[in-house]
């Protein structure tokens, strides 16, 4: 029988869930065109340039690790509204601080909200989303991730020509958005998935029948229960129990290579690349808009095509990719290269990762793990990704201080391979179906 639900209802609740990745997208942008005012008020070295840097995956691994417990006890919903109770905090303490350390504390406050967001946002969406919408959906996340960062490279744009203070309003107007993502997280329902782990069950039909109708309620609701028969509380040791191993290995492998295949170095640290070829400050915060742009037509690309050509084939194409796409990028900066080259190869890199790695990493962790230790074993992953993110971003600075700015990009082109062939032999398509499929098809195969 032909199930029929609710779009626009579904649609809704995914984008006001997804604006956790608009401020995710903000928190992770700004910094690029912040730092050129941020190295001349805090005198910054490059190791200091990179712990500054870092210290907001810091703060997200933290982040992470808090939210998998509160999304398995407490709910997703309460997750999310204390994550967007902290992106304002952190929005006003980072634009008033007065010294080094408390810009740094702040950043590390903002990152607990990311990382709390980055986990809660498309774990959420996969939970309350139907099996053929779910990749598309999960994506929206990843829309407003990049959506939030060319709108704040916009504004950081603007606000660069107000001088050695335009960093703090740079940070300081997060605030807003945060506020509009707290009061639409108070609006959505809680998971149904979660309701019928806690045995709220007509609660959770109620929320299932806002979203589908009676079949899909009924076949829903079915094999919620079937997946969570004989399920204890979530521990570390179910985690990694033989039967779901092979997928949370999986899972951490791919959250740990979409941060080391090297793309955020080019989003953090655009000033950088583009100062080693002689742009000045102007055409390197242009430069980050450009980014921006190109970040969100292709993430578009990638929502349209990850639930028709899969996530397996654009996991494999961006890897190999980028693997090209960084060797010609390192040569072109190791002979100063014109910066309208240097450019385009940067643009291309963003295309790449924006439609394969940056939307289905996110999508492949939300539905791979089973039912009943997702949120549990979706924190581990991402703590992992995040933690690989602090080595990505902390390392550069000191590794183009003693390579030149081109080296880094030949080891991010060898771990590009390495994760195409990864792919390749472990990753397998999830397309289409429903997660408790999932559990029963893939991770106990």
């Amino acid at each position: 029988m032909q199930q029929r639900f609710n779009h626009a209802y579904i649609i809704g609740i995914s984008f006001i869930s997804a604006l956790g990745g608009y401020l995710f997208g903000f928190d992770f942008a700004v910094i690029s065109g912040a730092l050129p005012f941020l190295r001349t008020t805090f005198a910054l070295n490059a190791w200091w340039e990179g712990f500054l840097t870092g210290s907001l995956a810091l703060g997200c691994m933290v982040g992470c690790l808090a939210a998998g417990a509160l999304a398995d006890r407490y709910g997703r919903k309460p997750g999310l509204i204390l994550a967007a109770f902290i992106f304002t905090l952190s929005s006003l303490g980072m634009a008033f601080s007065e010294g080094l350390t408390m810009f740094v504390t702040m950043r590390f406050a903002a990152g607990i909200g990311v990382g709390m967001a980055s986990i809660l946002s498309p774990l959420y969406i996969a939970e309350i989303s139907p099996a053929h919408l779910r990749g598309r959906n999960v994506s929206i996340n990843q829309l407003t991730i990049v959506i939030g960062i060319l709108v704040t490279n916009l504004v950081n744009y603007t606000l660069a020509s107000k001088g050695d203070e335009a960093w703090r309003w740079m940070f300081g107007l997060g605030a807003l958005p945060s506020l509009v993502f707290l009061f639409g997280v108070l609006l959505l329902p809680e998971s149904p998935r979660w309701l019928m782990g806690k045995g709220k069950t007509e609660q959770a039909r109620k929320t299932l029948a806002r979203i589908g109708d009676a079949a899909f309620v009924e076949e829903t609701a079915r094999d919620i229960r079937t997946s969570l028969q004989g399920h204890t509380r979530t521990s570390l040791k179910a985690v990694f129990e033989k039967a779901v191993r092979p997928a949370v290995v999986v899972g951490i492998t791919l959250a740990v290579f979409q941060q080391l295949c090297g793309i955020n170095i080019v989003f953090n640290y655009t000033s950088t690349i583009f100062a080693s070829v002689g742009a000045d400050l102007d055409s390197q915060l242009f430069e980050t808009i450009s980014i921006g742009i190109v970040n969100l037509v292709f993430t578009l690309v990638a929502m349209w095509q990850v639930d028709k050509l899969g996530r397996r084939p654009l996991m494999l194409i961006g890897s190999l990719g980028l693997s090209v796409v960084y060797i010609v990028l390192a040569l072109l900066l190791r002979n100063q290269a014109d910066v309208k080259f240097v450019s385009f190869f940067v643009l291309l890199a963003i295309a790449m990762y924006a439609t394969s790695l940056a939307p289905v990493t996110w999508v492949l962790i939300s539905e791979i793990f089973p039912n009943k230790i997702r949120g549990l074993a979706s924190s581990i992953a991402i703590v992992s990704l995040w933690g690989a993110y602090f080595i990505l971003v902390f390392t550069f600075p000191i590794l183009a201080e003693n390579l030149g700015t081109y080296g880094p990009f030949y080891l991010y082109a060898g771990i590009c391979f390495l994760g195409f062939l990864f792919i390749r032999a472990k990753v397998r398509e999830t397309k289409g179906q429903t997660l408790e499929q999932l559990e029963q098809h893939l991770i106990r195969h």
